[in-house]
Order: structure tokens, then sequence, then C-alpha cells
């Protein structure tokens, strides 16, 4: 392999990184928007997608295995290379919550027991996470992956007063207890696509500055 062709195929790498997690964000999105409006439709699209998600962790994983078996990387692209496995595991994560909450909208029937306000707020900040940790990894932004992470603080205090206000309303009315369940499902989800946020920003840390960070 030539060093043009081993850039290339660092580039090419970024790229399809790049183009999972945007992926992975948008299932995010419109698995929430399913579930707020009961969109069975839009809820069965998620899950179809969720297949060239996948396809794409096993092209990134071929694409690394390439790399490191035909050229022996610098250190700093043995990081990268590396973390981009880690990173893409964390995204194929959060893409299989999203088909969860996906299954949650597609399988619920009758209305919601709340007005869906809190969960899509927590939601947007756990997407926005994605977001933005993938635009620290193309900027190679080590300060900007740690400013993401430390989001998920708010998720965490939502996630509690939220799942206290599901269980006292399940407590005094046993009729919602299927649905309110749901929900409670759904927030947990919630709460580990941010973990899995976290985790990716951790490893932009380690690529742009060589060192472990507990950001979760």
């Amino acid at each position: 392999m030539t060093r043009t062709k081993y850039y290339d195929s660092l580039n090419s790498l970024k790229r399809d990184m790049n183009e999972m997690g945007n992926l992975a964000h948008e299932a995010i999105d419109n698995s929430i928007i399913a579930l707020r409006e009961l969109d069975k439709e839009l809820a069965k699209r998620v899950i179809d997608g969720d297949q060239l998600i996948d396809d794409y962790e096993m092209k990134i994983e071929k694409s690394i295995t390439q790399i490191i078996a035909l050229q022996s990387p610098t250190a700093g692209d043995m990081r990268f290379v590396t973390s981009c496995l880690k990173i893409a595991i964390d995204i194929e994560r959060m893409s299989d919550l999203a088909v969860n909450i996906a299954e949650i909208a597609k399988d619920m029937e009758g209305d919601h027991v709340k007005p869906l306000v809190d969960i899509p707020k927590i939601a947007e900040i756990a997407s926005g996470m994605l977001e933005q940790a993938m635009v620290a990894f193309e900027t190679n932004d080590a300060k900007l992956a740690e400013a993401t992470a430390k989001k998920d603080d708010e998720i965490d205090r939502a996630f509690y007063a939220i799942e206290k206000e599901l269980i006292e309303m399940m407590a005094a009315d046993n009729s919602i207890i299927t649905n309110a369940s749901h929900l409670l499902f759904v927030l947990r989800y919630i709460e580990r696509i941010g973990d899995h946020a976290c985790n990716i920003c951790e490893s932009i840390v380690y690529i742009a500055e060589a060192q472990r960070k507990d950001l979760n």
C-alpha cells in the first residue's frame, strides 16, 4: 500500500464514521418523533434503517483491519484507527437504542399517559450530544468533546425527575401501568444514548491528546 493509498484509506474511514454518525443521529430523532406522534410508519422506517448502520459498522471494521494489516500506522494514526472501532461500536449501540424506542412507538396502544414534552426534551439533548461529538471527531477538538460530555449531567437530572413522576402516576392509577412502563423504558434508552455519547467524547480526547479521561 503506497502512502497516498494509506492516507486515502484514513480519509475514507473518517468519511464513513461521519456518515454512520449522521445516520444514527437521524434514527434517534425520528424514533422520538415516531413516539411522540405514535407514527407507526416512521417507527418502521427507523427499524428497517438500522441495517444500513450495521453495514457501516462492518465496513469500518474491515477498513480498520486492512489499514493495520497492510501498513503500520504512526502512533497518532494508530490512536485514530483503533478509536474509530470503539466509536463505531458506540454509534451502533445508539442506533440499536433508537430502534428500541421505535419498537415501542410501533407497538404502543392508546394515548400517552402524560403530554410527551419532557422525554423529547432530554432526547434532544442526547441527540445533540451525538451531533456535537461527531463535530469534535471531524475537527479533532478535545475541548468540544469534553464540553459535550458534560451535557450528560442534564440528562441524568431529568431522568430521575421524570422516572419519579411516572412511578408516582403508576402507583396512583393502575390502568396506565403498561404505557407508563413503556415510557420508563424509553427514558432508560435515552439515558444510555447519553452514556454512549460520553464514550465517544472520551475516544475523541484520546485521539487528540493521547490520554484517557473519564468523562462519564
